[in-house]
């Protein structure tokens, strides 16, 4: 191979690096498409835009879109949303879906629910279709003492006015769940609960449970209501079985006490026993006492104790 011959592929490959890095950083194909979409953006406005590390379809392809819906956009703000990190091409179908409800939604404030976290565009569909949140099931006890495990089902709809800063899904499923176990648990009888279901959810609409959320509550309904356990019969039955192991724990006391006393009496009738041969002793030595006297009083005793035994197998 000749100098002339690697003089020109070497050419070559570089007329082809410069194509390669000029289609590059000027976007024809994506320039002449928002050409005929009636978008008017400079060829230095993209070549900025890759300078800046902003992907050029990402910013031109929804631009077009609005522009379509004939919604007004500023090519900059879309590009400043896409570096803080934000979706251009959702916060701009928000924006088309929003215009075609007739919701009120500015740029700033749909590109700010973006970059909150949220989804700007499920926020406008659920505005115009409001979402149907069932709760757990919930447990309350009227006041006769049975207990009721009721299901609410929630209608709601997004507020843009509180989507940046209100509480979610979450917040509104614990509060409908609190203001059912309020409701229940004043309830007279689970009769009654039975019987008003709509006024319990009634009840609980009234407490006001959208505030500070990122919802409006629309309707709250009872969708299911069982009887549960007989708490109060449980807790009496508990009572009353506490009431009864204390009583047989006082009992034994008193018997132990009984037991107790009756040991320390016997104790003192032995002790007492034990003091009859040292008086007899000291009878004999004082001449109080005589030998046939002893014997004589001790035939008393076994004659005494020979008629109790008699009189004892008698009975029996």
């Amino acid at each position: 191979m000749d100098f002339g011959a690697a003089a020109l592929i070497i050419g070559g490959v570089a007329v082809l690096v410069v194509l390669i890095l000029f289609f590059y950083f000027v976007p024809l194909g994506l320039w002449v498409t928002a050409l005929f979409s009636g978008v008017k953006v400079r060829i230095g406005t993209l070549i900025g835009m890759r300078l800046r590390k902003v992907t050029p379809a990402s910013i031109v392809r929804p631009l077009i879109s609005a522009t379509k819906a004939e919604i007004d956009l500023d090519i900059g703000q879309m590009e400043a949303h896409y570096l803080a990190g934000g979706n251009v091409e959702r916060v701009v179908n928000a924006l088309i879906s929003a215009d075609r409800a007739n919701i009120e939604l500015p740029w700033k404030r749909a590109a700010a629910i973006d970059l909150a976290g949220r989804n700007v565009l499920e926020a406008v569909q659920m505005s115009v279709n409001p979402q149907v949140i069932d709760t757990p099931r919930v447990a309350a006890v009227a006041k006769d003492g049975i207990q009721m495990v009721a299901v609410a089902r929630v209608t709601v709809r997004a507020n843009i006015d509180r989507l940046v800063g209100g509480a979610g899904e979450e917040t509104i499923i614990a509060r409908v769940g609190e203001g059912t176990v309020s409701s229940i648990g004043s309830a007279d009888s689970h009769k009654w609960v039975l019987e008003n279901p709509d006024a319990i959810s009634t009840r609980v609409l009234e407490r006001g449970l959208d505030a500070g959320t990122a919802f409006e509550i629309l309707s709250i309904d009872i969708a299911d209501v069982d009887i549960g356990r007989n708490v109060g019969a449980e807790l009496q039955t508990a009572q009353a079985e506490a009431d009864k192991n204390i009583a047989q724990a006082r009992a034994e006391e008193r018997r132990a006490m009984a037991v107790a006393e009756e040991q320390e009496m016997r104790a003192k009738v032995v002790a007492a026993e034990a003091e009859v041969p040292r008086a007899i002793s000291e009878a004999f030595r004082s001449g109080k006492l005589g030998i046939m006297d002893f014997y004589r009083m001790e035939n008393v005793q076994a004659d005494t104790d020979m008629r109790s035994a008699v009189a004892g197998n008698g009975e029996s």
